[in-house]
């Protein structure tokens, strides 16, 4: 077994008895430690005051007599304010620091019963955080008759050792993990990964948190969970504040940001608090970060370290205690190089950064969301809307296929829904709706892609010159699913999927062979990545 050593405070009220021998009738905790039959003790490290010396001498003299084989070692440890938990915590702290642990090699007991309550809870928090590397100590008198020795109990801080409380744990986790997906069952391995980590994040830390991702990809939502779980947490009391730092611009960023005094500037009429202030005690959102120009990314920098800014137009400084989420869609990385976001505020938000696929990346839990998106409907319009089996298989096929690209990601999907169950007036959408809806996003996307990533790399301006405006949108969409696809027969389901169902023979892959051949083009052609 490994040598065991005790550390505990000397009990000012409890360990302190008569001088004769009536003081062994009485339960004394230090003393009672080494009279235990089960529990040798090595060496014991007795905290006190200086102004207790005399009663440590007397209860060390008392634990010789018990216990010849424990060496007491006496620790002076004042406190200007017993009660003063800053003071406590910050000198046990240091004691800690200083003192030569050995886990590998020795077993440490941290006794709680006796000191004040600051003290005792500093002691478990310490053990906790692992500066004191041991088991709690806890002792009690027996009941009845009076005696000396009493019982205790070694309590290890181990959570996972314990199969009950870990079980809760890991329930309690999953639930948060769950709300900050708003319930919604994903299933890409990669993003559920990513929101677990975030969880913890969330609980356990105030540092500033990026989240990176296209337009569209959930930032915001996710910042206002983040907001929700840690409040539920009760671990922030103040608002959420959202803003789009893509709508600041000019004179009017500072101002919003950081407030101003009235008179600072023409107009300002008043006084503003701004968007620091109002975050106070909460969550501060600034999505779309690299939009911010440099003075205003400093001035945050500044209210992120020290929590202090100067209002436009102010003699003294602002205060503001809030927790920063930020949101971007570019590459900070790139930006730092370019000298147009600042690298000490990059390396500030980097501590945790997460990056949101698009919905392109997650076709595996657009089912999911499909559901979700029905019944924010229903929340929202009071009108619940269902789709038939055969309606909403045709939606998934074409959604999960590599012609759908979901440029807008969840905010096309969230459209696509309204459209469909608002169009529904039955209340259920069929295959007709679906129809019509897959066509509006394939046009919607066509219109939306460059030309030059898509038909200007096979086909030259000429080419494309001599194309109707209505065939080159189709072409382009054409083009984009064999891209998507892996052979030209998955392309030609892909596209004529509607129409193969009411054939008895079909040949898609020569069909889309000789769509392309209209235009001089071929699979290796479409399929190329350069002209």
């Amino acid at each position: 077994m490994k040598p065991v050593t005790v550390i505990g405070f000397l009990g000012s009220t409890l360990d302190a008895a008569k001088f004769g021998p009536s003081r062994w009738n009485k339960w004394r905790p230090t003393v009672s430690i080494c009279m235990q039959e089960d529990l040798r003790v090595d060496r014991f490290i007795l905290l006190h005051g200086s102004y207790h010396r005399r009663l440590a001498e007397f209860v060390m003299d008392d634990i010789r007599d018990v216990s010849p084989e424990t060496e007491v070692v006496p620790h002076i440890l004042d406190f200007d304010d017993a009660w003063d938990f800053e003071e406590v915590y910050g000198k046990l702290l240091d004691f800690a620091r200083d003192f030569p642990f050995d886990p590998d090699t020795h077993d440490y007991l941290v006794h709680i019963t006796t000191g004040t309550h600051v003290a005792q809870i500093c002691l478990f928090l310490l053990s906790e955080a692992r500066y004191l590397p041991g088991r709690l100590l806890q002792t009690q008198p027996q009941r009845g008759a009076p005696q000396p020795v009493g019982t205790w109990n070694a309590i290890d801080l181990d959570l996972s050792r314990y199969d009950s409380i870990a079980t809760r744990f890991a329930e309690a986790s999953a639930e948060s993990t769950s709300f900050l997906k708003s319930g919604i069952e994903t299933r890409n391995p990669a993003f559920n990964r990513m929101i677990e980590e975030i969880e913890q994040v969330a609980v356990r830390s105030r540092a500033p948190i990026l989240l990176m991702g296209p337009t569209g990809a959930g930032k915001s939502q996710l910042a206002r969970k983040i907001y929700e779980l840690k409040k539920l947490r009760h671990q922030v009391s103040g608002p959420f504040v959202e803003v789009n730092c893509a709508t600041l611009k000019g004179d009017s960023a500072m101002s919003a940001l950081f407030g101003h005094r009235k008179g600072a500037f023409t107009g300002a009429a008043q006084d503003r608090p701004g968007l620091l202030r109002s975050a106070d005690k909460g969550l501060l959102f600034l999505d779309e970060i690299g939009e911010l120009g440099l003075d205003e990314q400093a001035m945050i920098l500044r209210a992120i370290e020290e929590g202090r800014f100067l209002p436009v137009g102010a003699d003294s400084e602002a205060k503001s205690d809030f927790q920063l989420i930020a949101g971007t869609n570019r590459d900070l990385v790139g930006e730092v190089a370019a000298g147009r976001f600042r690298d000490d505020l990059f390396a500030r938000l980097n501590l945790w950064t997460f990056a949101l696929p698009g919905l392109a990346d997650r076709r595996e839990d657009i089912a999911p969301n499909l559901d979700y998106e029905l019944e924010r409907f229903a929340q929202r319009e009071g009108s619940r809307v269902t789709f038939n089996k055969e309606a909403r298989d045709r939606y998934l096929t074409f959604a999960e296929s590599a012609a759908a690209k979901w440029q807008g990601n969840f905010r096309d999907l969230a459209a696509s829904v309204t459209r469909m169950a608002t169009l529904s007036d039955t209340g259920r959408i069929d295959r007709d709706a679906v129809g019509f809806e897959i066509a509006r996003l394939g046009a919607t996307w066509s219109a939306e892609t460059p030309q030059g990533d898509s038909l200007a790399r096979i086909l030259t301006r000429a080419e494309l010159a001599a194309i109707d405006p209505f065939d080159r949108v189709q072409l382009a969409f054409v083009v984009e699913a064999c891209r998507g696809a892996r052979s030209l027969s998955d392309a030609g389901r892909t596209l004529f999927a509607v129409s193969r169902e009411q054939r008895t023979s079909t040949n898609d892959a020569d069909r889309l062979r000789k769509y392309l051949a209209r235009f001089d083009l071929d699979w290796a052609a479409v399929r190329s990545p350069t002209a």
